[in-house]
């Protein structure tokens, strides 16, 4: 499968300047910003930015963020579901994990997870894929927002939505644990039935919850 990746860009307002959203950026762009201190959910800042870095190098890795003046304060990655995950068993050309969204604190709540994934979907490529995201409750910033579990997965929900993701069942055992775990997906428009019913069997191992 050719891995085609068109660059889009928008803008959204913060106290008075503008915020560039844009992507997919090249691991080149992306080594020549800045990263904020406070993308740290999954690792040191640095190491994030390395991260990031290598999945920009792989032929269907995207990497979108938000640039404040040459730093990058917020990101989302599109790559290959982790090969100890169920979501790689079918070895489907044509499904991307929604890996990891994450926004530095003092530029939450304008919207830019939001926005940033919408910006996510305007390539066309998108369409060829089915795109997924696995939420775990485990991994939400309960303690920064304030929130609890069932309003986190409200505004989590939410801001997938704006990207045409939508709540799918699974009988994923890690996603079953606890009933605010979730799998939402959005089917582009181009894939074909047989990858629909492929990932159907990867939603459910157990065919009498099918």
């Amino acid at each position: 499968m050719i891995h085609t990746k068109s660059y889009h860009s928008t803008t959204i307002p913060y106290e008075g300047r503008s915020l560039l959203l844009e992507g997919p950026i090249s691991s080149g762009k992306l080594s020549s910003y800045q990263f904020h201190s406070g993308l740290e959910s999954f690792r040191p800042a640095e190491k994030q930015k390395e991260a990031l870095i290598e999945i920009a190098d792989l032929p269907e890795g995207r990497i979108n963020v938000v640039v404040d003046d040459q730093t990058v304060v917020g990101y989302v990655t599109f790559l290959y579901p982790d090969p100890m995950e169920r979501w790689s068993e079918g070895n489907m050309e044509n499904l991307l994990e929604l890996g990891a969204i994450e926004i530095a604190s003092a530029y939450r709540g304008i919207s830019a997870g939001k926005n940033l994934i919408k910006l996510s979907m305007l390539d066309p490529a998108m369409e060829d894929y089915i795109i997924i995201t696995t939420e775990y409750y485990w991994h939400w910033d309960l303690k920064g927002s304030g929130l609890d579990v069932w309003e986190y997965r409200k505004v989590m929900e939410k801001m997938m939505g704006s990207g045409g993701l939508e709540w799918f069942a699974t009988d994923d055992p890690e996603i079953s644990s606890h009933p605010a775990n979730c799998l939402m997906a959005r089917i582009g428009t181009n894939v074909d039935q047989k990858s629909v019913q492929q990932f159907d069997q990867l939603r459910f191992h157990n065919r009498f919850m099918y």
